[in-house]
């Protein structure tokens, strides 16, 4: 069976009004009907001061999602918990996981571009040692007990539904974010496939004592659009897909890894690389029929800020002919 997850980041290029709010509503209604025809799962991100509005807010996001379904699950892939009060998320999560009855999980990234710690008032150059305070703090919180934080004891209430903790992951590509990881016994979201830090990760986890595992993209990223005519949607939407590799591409530096790492600078180029693509019905099929009982499909139904009727066009395809038919 088919795992279907659907990927917003509510993008609209030059912010406009009313645009930008039709965007987040139409997400939530997405989100609604994903999960009324076999879309289980969302996936949430974050970043900050972006021209296009990318994505500031995803535990409000997952909020919005879970009150208008009641299965489907969300992932924030990641979210960057050194930008915040670790207070606040460790309520903001429980709160949110005891609403949803465990549908939350979160990856906890260390994030990349300065300009975001300089607008949080946070230090870039100590990142390290305020994540690992962050993380130490989420885990103390969340067990409802009185703990010393900062010379005061404090405690965080409500205690989470999920137990000991709500899924929390930390993301990274680097020998550090996998002894972090290992250290604190948590299981690590790498990215990249990068088998050989996978490996590292074990080794720090057996020199610590701790016990986790190690999650990866696959050799191959895509994120999928559906279209009857796929050489007519890239002429007409391939400047949308363009949009988001690019600005993406923008914030990365050359130790940064990542499996949707885009180099193109046209829509035929990045159409070349295969992290975007844009396939037909029948192809659809016929891909997660070779790939078995762990085919994946990860749908960006409103991508780059692409006009949103294209998007739900696709999202429609995929419940009325790829789906019925895997």
């Amino acid at each position: 069976m088919v795992m279907t997850a659907s990927r917003f980041n509510c993008i609209q290029p030059g912010l406009s009004q009313p645009e930008m709010a039709d965007r987040y509503q139409a997400f939530v209604e997405m989100a609604r009907y994903g999960e009324a025809n076999g879309i289980t799962m969302v996936t949430l991100e974050e970043h900050h001061g972006a021209d296009n509005g990318w994505s500031p807010s995803p535990l409000i996001m997952a909020g919005l999602v879970f009150g208008a379904t009641k299965t489907t699950t969300v992932s924030i892939s990641a979210l960057l918990v050194t930008l915040h009060d670790p207070l606040r998320i460790a309520e903001d999560i429980a709160v949110l996981d005891n609403a949803s009855g465990g549908r939350l999980s979160v990856i906890a990234g260390i994030g990349y571009r300065p300009s975001e710690y300089a607008a949080h008032r946070k230090d870039w150059a100590g990142r390290g040692a305020l994540m690992d305070e962050v993380i130490d703090t989420l885990l103390k919180a969340w067990t409802g007990e009185p703990f010393e934080y900062h010379g005061t004891t404090v405690r965080v209430t409500p205690r989470p539904f999920t137990q000991p903790h709500p899924p929390l992951l930390l993301g990274g590509t680097s020998k550090v974010a996998a002894r972090r990881a290992a250290r604190f016994g948590l299981p690590m979201f790498a990215a990249a496939n990068m088998p050989e830090l996978e490996t590292y990760y074990y080794e720090q986890c057996a020199e610590h004592g701790t016990q986790g595992f190690f999650m990866m993209p696959g050799a191959e990223t895509v994120m999928l659009h559906v279209a009857e005519d796929p050489d007519r949607a890239w002429a007409e939407l391939g400047s949308y897909f363009l949009e988001e590799a690019s600005v993406y591409r923008s914030w990365q530096t050359a130790d940064i890894s990542s499996a949707v790492h885009s180099h193109a600078t046209t829509p035929e180029e990045l159409r070349a690389e295969g992290i975007y693509q844009v396939l037909s019905p029948e192809q659809v099929v016929a891909r997660v029929k070779e790939q078995g009982d762990f085919a994946f499909v990860n749908l960006h139904p409103l991508v780059g800020g692409m006009p949103i009727d294209e998007g739900w066009k696709s999202l429609q395809l995929y419940v009325d002919q790829v789906l019925p038919n895997v």
